[in-house]
């Protein structure tokens, strides 16, 4: 940890790779609390270009149906909240310390997931 406080990571779609990473710094001596960083996808064709510039990768089941539904925004938006949601409820049940959201101006995707998780919306 070098002296960092925290470490908060970049965005990401597969919570093995997360967690994996995780128990990978536990065993290197990294102490300090890792923080997920989520991007609820609310536009199919932004979050492509995003991903291909950091390397994330979006799973071939989501991608499947987001493209089924590319010129629909608003399914989209449904398609991503959701599978946010069940990302940060499934990292929270792995006992993470927090969760950051990359909102991208998009602070309603980030309301119904903080909803969802029956955590208070400033």
């Amino acid at each position: 940890d070098a002296g960092a406080d925290a470490i908060f990571t970049q965005l990401f779609f597969i919570n093995d790779s997360f967690l994996k990473f995780r128990d990978q710094c536990s065993a290197l001596g990294i102490n300090v609390p890792i923080v997920p960083g989520i991007m609820p996808i609310t536009d199919f064709a932004r979050i492509r270009r995003i991903t291909a510039m950091c390397g994330s990768v979006i799973p071939a089941e989501l991608s499947n149906r987001l493209e089924a539904v590319k010129e629909d925004s608003a399914a989209q938006f449904e398609i991503g909240v959701e599978y946010a949601i069940r990302q940060c409820q499934q990292l929270q049940a792995a006992g993470v310390p927090g969760i950051h959201f990359y909102a991208l101006n998009k602070s309603d995707a980030c309301e119904r997931i903080l909803q969802a998780l029956n955590l208070p919306v400033a």
